[in-house]
C-alpha cells in the first residue's frame, strides 16, 4: 500500500462525522445486561406525613444503606433510620429490608423484611417494630413460621399492628405482644384479608383488610374459593417425581369464587358482613374502604359483565348497606382508586367516561348531584395530588399527541376549566410523586432519547427548587453510541391514524430495501408507543443493528388517552381488530416508505402481544412471514374471568366473539415461519394454552418451532441463564429465518 494512498485514506477517516466515530453497536449481552446505560434516581418516592419531607435509601460511608429525609423546601437531610439499627436481634446480621412504614409521629417504624414472592410479588415476609428513638426493634406475629406475615399496618393510633398470616387476620398489641385472631377460618379454600389469584391479578387487590378511621374495628375482604376450578402446574425439574402445584383459577365462563366484606371488632369476636345484593360468585367487590374521620365503609360493587359500578355505603352498627350512586357503560367500567372526600365528606370524586371521554367529576354525597371538574376533550388518565387549601387537583392527560403525558390541573369548584401546567419546552413524559399537602412533588421527565431528569418542584407555579439528578452521564452515553433514535411516525388502518415507532440500522441505506421486526401487544391492557425512556431500548436497538428496521405499531384499543371510542370499541372483538391494525398499518408504512422490504415482515409479541402474533400470522399469512409468540394465550375460553370477560363478555354470552378473537381458530392458514415460546410453570397464561395450540397444529400438519422453559413464570425470568438463553434463541431465530440487511 503506499504512502499516498494511506495519507488519503487517513483523510477519509478523519473526515467521518464524530458521531460515526463513535458508534458501538450493543452486543447482545450488553443488551440483555443493560451494561452500556446507568440511570440514577429510578427509586420510588415516599413522602413523609407532614408532607414537607420525603425519605429515600441512601449508601453511607461504610457501605450500609440509611434511611435519609430529605427536605423539599431546601434539599437539606437527616438520617432517620441509619443501617445500624437495622440488623436481626436474632443473628446480628444486617436485614434485607423491603420496605418501611413509619408511624405518624416517626417515632415507630414497620419493618419489613426476609420478603417472599406471592404470584407477582413479595408480599409476604417478616415484619418488626423498630423504636427510631433508641433503636429497640420487637419482631411481630413470633409463633408464627417464617416469612407468611403480610400487609402489617399501624392502628391509627399506633399503639398496635394487623396483619394476616395464613390467611387469617390477627392484631397485635405492641406494648405486650399479645395477638388476637380476629378470624380463623382460612384455610386452601378461605381466604381472609387477602385475595385469590384472580383477585391479584386483575383488580390489583393483595392487601385485603383495613383499619376503622377510630381504630376498633378492622374490615376485610373474604374469598370462598370453593367450587372455583383449581389449576395445577406440574414441577418436573426440582425431584425424581413431579411436584402438583394447585391454586384456584376461574377461567373465563367458570365459577368464580365468592367474595363478600365484613368487620370485626379488634378485641375479637364475630364479624358482621355486610349484605350487599346479588350472587357473590357473580359480582365483584374490586375497593373497598372507611369514608375518611367516620366509620363508614366505601364499596364498590361491580357486576359480572364489569359494566356496572354500584357505590354502596355501609355504616357500622347499621344492618343495610346504602347504594348512593352507580355508574354504567354498554362496554365495561373501572375502578376507582382515587376517591377523595370533600366538604366534611358532602362530595366524593368520581371518574367516568360517560360523557366519551375519561372525565373527573364531583358526586354529592346522596349521589343526586353530578359536575363535571375537567371539561375538556382530553382523558383524565391518573391522579397526581390535590392542594385541598387551594381546591385544585392536578392529573397527567395529553391534548394532542397520545404518546406523551403532561401535568394538568383544574378547579375542584370550578367552572371545569383544564390548564396544562408541566413546562412546554420538554416534550415527552412527565411524571410526579406529589406530597399529601400538594405543595411538592418529586418530578421527573424524559423520552426516548433522554434519560430521566429528576428535580423538586413547588406547586402552584411548577418551580423548580432543586436538581436531584440529571442523568447527564447516561445521557452521554446513549449518545455516545451513536445509535440511529428512535423515531415515532404515523400509519393507518383504512382512515383511521395509528402511531407508530421505527429503528433504523446505523447502517441504514434509504436506497435497500430492509426486513422488518414488528413488536406487538395489541390488547386493551396496555400501549407499545410511547416516547418516553426505555433505557435506550437496547434489545431493540441490538436487532436492529443485525440488519432490521424494528417497528411498533398501536392498534385500535390501545390504552392510550384517545377518549372512550378508541378504547372500548375493540368490545368483544379483542383480537380481530388488533391483527386487522397490524397488517393494514405496516402495509401503509411500506407504501409510505420504499426501503420496508414487504416479502420480509416478522412479528413478534408477549402475552398478550403473543396472541396478536399468532393471529397476524394465521389471519394475514401474506403479510406475515415470520413471527415469534411468547407466553400466548392461544383459546381466548383459557383465561381468566375477570379480564377476559370484561373486554368479551363470558363465552357463553359471546361464542363467536371467543371464536373470532382466539389464534387457535385460524391455525389452518399459517404459511411462515413460527417459534412458540412458553414458561411451563406460567400461573398467569398457562402452558396449556401452548399444548393446545400445538396440538392443533399438528392436526393441520403445520411445520413450527418449539421452545419451552420449565417452570419458568410468565415473565420467563427465573433460574441461572434464562433471559440470555431466551433472548438468544429469539435472535438466531430472526436471523435463520427471516434474512437481515438491505437489499
Amino acid at each position: 500500500m503506499n504512502r499516498r494512498f494511506i495519507m488519503m485514506l487517513v483523510a477519509g477517516l478523519l473526515s467521518l462525522p464524530s458521531s460515526l466515530n463513535a458508534q458501538h453497536i450493543p452486543t447482545l449481552e450488553e443488551a440483555v445486561n443493560r451494561t452500556l446505560i446507568k440511570t440514577e434516581g429510578g427509586g420510588s418516592v415516599n413522602w413523609m406525613v407532614d408532607g414537607e419531607r420525603y425519605w429515600k435509601w441512601e449508601r453511607n460511608a461504610n457501605g450500609g444503606f440509611d434511611v435519609v429525609a430529605y427536605k423539599a423546601k431546601d434539599n437539606s437531610k437527616e438520617v432517620l433510620i441509619p443501617a445500624k439499627m437495622l440488623v436481626n436481634p436474632k443473628t446480628g446480621k444486617p436485614m434485607t429490608v423491603r420496605n418501611i412504614v413509619f408511624n405518624k409521629e416517626n417515632t415507630k417504624a414497620l419493618v419489613y423484611t426476609n420478603s417472599k414472592r406471592v404470584w407477582r410479588y413479595d408480599t409476604r415476609g417478616d415484619y418488626y417494630v423498630l423504636d427510631t428513638q433508641n433503636g429497640e426493634m420487637q419482631q411481630l406475629g413470633k409463633e408464627f413460621p417464617e416469612s407468611t406475615l403480610m400487609f402489617a399496618k399501624f392502628s391509627p393510633d399506633g399503639t398496635k399492628v394487623a396483619y394476616v398470616s395464613q390467611n387469617n387476620v390477627y392484631v397485635e398489641n405492641i406494648a405486650d405482644g399479645i395477638v388476637t385472631a380476629l378470624t380463623t377460618d382460612g384455610s386452601d379454600i378461605i381466604v381472609n384479608g387477602t385475595f385469590d389469584w384472580v383477585y391479584e391479578e386483575e383488580f390489583g387487590c393483595r392487601d385485603g383488610f383495613r383499619w376503622s378511621s377510630d381504630g376498633q374495628y378492622i374490615a376485610y375482604w373474604q374469598s370462598d374459593t370453593s367450587g372455583t376450578g383449581w389449576f395445577d402446574i406440574i414441577n418436573n425439574v426440582d425431584s425424581i417425581y413431579p411436584i402438583i402445584q394447585r391454586f384456584p383459577y376461574p377461567k373465563a365462563g367458570t365459577t368464580n369464587s365468592a367474595v363478600k366484606v365484613g368487620y370485626v371488632s379488634v378485641n375479637g369476636g364475630a364479624t358482621t358482613w355486610i349484605d350487599l345484593p346479588g350472587d357473590p360468585r357473580n359480582n365483584y367487590i374490586p375497593r373497598m374502604d372507611f369514608i375518611p374521620g367516620t366509620n363508614e365503609l366505601f364499596i364498590q360493587q361491580m357486576n359480572r359483565s364489569q359494566n356496572t359500578n354500584r357505590i354502596w355505603v355501609s355504616k357500622i352498627g347499621e344492618p343495610k348497606p346504602v347504594n348512593i350512586f352507580t355508574d354504567t357503560d354498554k362496554a365495561w367500567v373501572n375502578t376507582n382508586d382515587n376517591v377523595l372526600w370533600l366538604k366534611d365528606n358532602q362530595y366524593f370524586t368520581w371518574t367516568s367516561e360517560r360523557d366519551g371521554w375519561r372525565h373527573l367529576y364531583l358526586i354529592s354525597r346522596d349521589g343526586k348531584q353530578t359536575k363535571l371538574v375537567t371539561d375538556a376533550q382530553m382523558d383524565y388518565e391518573n391522579e397526581v395530588g390535590v392542594d385541598m387549601k387551594k381546591g385544585i387537583v392536578y392529573f397527567i392527560g395529553t391534548l394532542d399527541n397520545y404518546t406523551q403525558r403532561y401535568l394538568y390541573q383544574a378547579k375542584l369548584f370550578g367552572n371545569g376549566k383544564v390548564e396544562r401546567v408541566s413546562p412546554l419546552n420538554e416534550s415527552g413524559q412527565h411524571r410526579y410523586v406529589m406530597s399529601p399537602t400538594g405543595k411538592w412533588a418529586v418530578h421527573t421527565f424524559s423520552n426516548a432519547q433522554t434519560p430521566p431528569v429528576i428535580d423538586m418542584v413547588s406547586f402552584p407555579g411548577h418551580k423548580t427548587v432543586c436538581g436531584i439528578t440529571d442523568n447527564a452521564e447516561a445521557k452521554n452515553q446513549y449518545k455516545s453510541l451513536g445509535l440511529n433514535p428512535k423515531e415515532f411516525v404515523k400509519t393507518k388502518s383504512g382512515n383511521l391514524e395509528l402511531d407508530a415507532w421505527m429503528i433504523k440500522p446505523i447502517n441504514f441505506d434509504a436506497s435497500k430495501k430492509y426486513p422488518v421486526i414488528i413488536e406487538v401487544y395489541g390488547e386493551p391492557a396496555s400501549s407499545t408507543v410511547q416516547d418516553v425512556w426505555g433505557g435506550g431500548d437496547l434489545w431493540d436497538q441490538y436487532l436492529a443493528n443485525l440488519g432490521y428496521i424494528v417497528i411498533s405499531i398501536d392498534n385500535r384499543g390501545a390504552n392510550v388517552p384517545r377518549g372512550r371510542e378508541w378504547r372500548k370499541c375493540i368490545y368483544g372483538e379483542v383480537g380481530t381488530f388488533a391483527s386487522e391494525d397490524q397488517a393494514r398499518g405496516i402495509q401503509e408504512l411500506g407504501r409510505k416508505y420504499s426501503f420496508i422490504d414487504m416479502s420480509r415482515i416478522g412479528i413478534t409479541g408477549w402475552s398478550g402481544g403473543g396472541s396478536q402474533t399468532l393471529n397476524c400470522m394465521f389471519r394475514y399469512p401474506d403479510v406475515f412471514n415470520t413471527g415469534i409468540a411468547v407466553a400466548f394465550v392461544a383459546d381466548q375460553r383459557l383465561y381468566d374471568t375477570i379480564y377476559q370477560e370484561r373486554y368479551m363478555n363470558t363465552p357463553q354470552n359471546n361464542p363467536e366473539g371467543y371464536k373470532k378473537g382466539s389464534p387457535i381458530t385460524y391455525v389452518s392458514g399459517l404459511k411462515g415461519n413460527l417459534l412458540l415460546i412458553h414458561g411451563t410453570g406460567d400461573d398467569n397464561v398457562h402452558y396449556q394454552n401452548c399444548e393446545i395450540l400445538v396440538n392443533e397444529l399438528v392436526k393441520h400438519g403445520k411445520i413450527f418451532s418449539q421452545v419451552s422453559y420449565p417452570m419458568r413464570s410468565h415473565g420467563i425470568f427465573e433460574r441461572e441463564g434464562t433471559t440470555m438463553h431466551l433472548r438468544k434463541t429469539m435472535a438466531d431465530y430472526w436471523l435463520k429465518h427471516l434474512p437481515a440487511g438491505g437489499r
